[in-house]
């Protein structure tokens, strides 16, 4: 899930734009934080009185699909979280729990076949759910002509067969799934993979309705009226390239009865100011603040912190257009790392609560049996330096054999985006003699397509995680992993997330320290990217909307528990 994190001086107004973290390593705005189980008593609670129980909110971005073989943006992760439903769900404890299974699933004593029970549930077109569905879709999003950046990267390794598949030696239809009958699936694993069942939550393992997805064709997911779902709520309104578009309560849920909320309506906005105003006049519920928007809000009492598990990062493309780049060179990507000011990013820039993030793996995030901290392992891996960043960039520059150097940053076309990209400009060059920063600020699904075709120098970039374990922030950088569009490649990193996936997967401590020191490779030792910041949310939030439940990793929000109560 990528996001732009770019930030600007002082006297300019900025605002928590929604990031799009999404699992995929893109870089885009999101949807500020909402109240959840954790900070709301009420949350899970029904409305004590009848009301209109119609939800307005702010995305960030458009949706750039919905097909959940191709998705790989916060936006999308986030509806198919609402409208769809897998073997799993994170409940209002953010723990995941049976959802289309009807009950755990039976292990076999080797752990590596797992077979479900599908509860009777259907889609909202009155189709049952079967277990086909999640066979089909799955070996779909294994399939090379569906093209899905996630269906290898989420199911290799885990899946029998998936990384074989991946390579090209077997055919996707080998894939470890099976439809025993109508309603019993059998999955067998590659190895014992101790998050498995969380995975199961993840957007990528949702069912798909064979016949349905068929006859759409190329159409499918494209807008929708080519989309149905079988999970609280149906996306109406979606043009497919529109601003807008909302969510309705899906009668055909399985646990319709749970689900209060009648519609949620969405605009994109990605104007700070425009954002704040919607909401202050009341046409919207929540809406995200930093920096000038952040100060002048602090002490309302409709602010809501939180903090989540989001980090922030610069990507150095190494080879664009087939060639190496000037970001090949270390010296050049340490000069660049240790340029510019994280601290003044978080606590002036942004002052939401984020923090500045020397890290890849963040902080609060997943602990070992005794609770200790995986961040508590490496702690702080550098940062702000800029005589060392000077020093670095001279030798880098003497390296390649010139006095300077156009290298482009691209970013977002978001407010906060735009005014990120020029404060790093500012700061880099303040720092570096001889670098011009060339900004390119483009939309979301752009920085998609420029970034699977490796056709950028810097970018923001930023990830939120898929489960919960440190391997789903240390896998991405793998040669030629998940978010390592960008030709970074170090056989002694591959070497330890290897075996972190593989033989150490059932001695915790040496696994845990596996991925410590590969953490340590990457950013201190190769500066293959540049953490810059561990997300925190201060946002606005209207106190008739309850219920609304937060998560850590996969979709961002659950809507399934929201109501509305005590509006005016």
């Amino acid at each position: 899930m990528k996001k732009s994190k770019l930030v600007w001086l002082l006297s300019l107004m900025l605002v928590l734009s929604m990031f799009l973290a999404a699992c995929g390593g893109e870089e885009a705005d999101k949807e500020p934080a909402t109240p959840s189980d954790k900070d709301d008593d009420t949350a899970g609670e029904e409305p004590a009185v009848e009301e209109e129980q119609i939800l307005n909110l702010i995305a960030g971005s458009e949706i750039p699909t919905m097909d959940s073989s191709l998705v790989t943006d916060s936006v999308g992760f986030d509806l198919l979280n609402n409208v769809a439903e897998g073997l799993y769900r994170l409940n209002q404890e953010n723990v995941a729990v049976p959802a289309m299974a009807e009950a755990e699933p039976t292990i076999s004593e080797d752990g590596l076949v797992y077979t479900f029970k599908i509860r009777d549930a259907k889609w909202s077109n009155g189709d049952a759910v079967t277990a086909g569905d999640f066979e089909f879709a799955w070996k779909r999003a294994m399939n090379p002509d569906t093209a899905s950046e996630y269906g290898p990267y989420m199911m290799a390794g885990v899946l029998k067969n998936a990384t074989e598949i991946s390579e090209g030696s077997v055919d996707f239809n080998e894939l470890g799934v099976k439809a025993l009958d109508e309603k019993t699936l059998e999955v067998t694993l590659e190895k014992p993979v101790p998050y498995f069942l969380s995975l199961m939550a993840f957007g990528t393992y949702l069912p798909l309705n064979e016949k349905f997805v068929t006859e759409q064709g190329d159409a499918y997911a494209t807008n929708s009226d080519a989309l149905i779902s079988n999970g609280p709520f149906t996306l109406t309104e979606w043009d497919g390239t529109g601003s807008s578009w909302s969510l309705v309560k899906n009668d055909q849920y399985w646990d319709a009865e749970n689900v209060k909320l009648t519609q949620i309506n969405y605009d994109v906005v990605k104007e700070t100011a425009t954002a704040v105003n919607l909401y202050k006049t009341g046409e919207v519920d929540r809406t995200g603040l930093s920096g000038e928007f952040a100060a002048q809000y602090a002490n309302d009492p409709e602010l809501l912190k939180e903090k989540d598990s989001v980090v922030f990062y610069f990507k150095f493309n190494q080879e664009r257009n087939g060639k190496p780049s000037p970001l090949a060179n270390k010296n050049i990507r340490e000069a660049i790392s240790k340029s510019y000011n994280k601290e003044d990013l978080v606590n002036v820039v942004l002052n939401n609560g984020s923090v500045a993030a020397n890290y890849l793996v963040p902080a609060e995030f997943t602990f070992d049996e005794n609770a200790n901290d995986f961040r508590d392992i490496n702690g702080d891996l550098g940062g702000y330096n800029p005589e060392e960043a000077k020093a670095a960039w001279e030798k880098g520059l003497a390296e390649l054999g010139v006095t300077e150097l156009s290298l482009e940053l691209l970013g977002g076309d978001s407010d906060l985006s735009k005014k990120m990209d020029e404060y790093f400009k500012s700061q880099m060059e303040g720092t570096l003699e001889g670098l011009t920063l060339n900004l390119k600020q483009v939309p979301f699904a752009v920085r998609l397509d420029l970034d699977t075709a490796q056709d950028y120098d810097i970018q923001s970039a930023g990830w939120g995680p898929d489960f919960q374990d440190p391997y789903t922030f240390m896998n991405l950088f793998v040669t030629d992993g998940g978010n390592n569009m960008m030709s970074y490649s170090n056989p002694k990193y591959d070497e330890l997330i290897t075996a972190a996936a593989g033989e150490l997967a059932t001695d915790p401590e040496a696994r845990w320290n596996a991925m410590a020191e590969a953490e340590k490779i990457l950013i201190a030792e190769d500066y293959g990217i540049s953490p810059n910041y561990q997300r925190g949310t201060m946002q606005l939030v209207k106190p008739y909307v309850k219920g609304v439940v937060s998560h850590q990793f996969g979709g961002d929000y659950s809507y399934k528990w929201a109501f509305i109560e005590g509006k005016e």
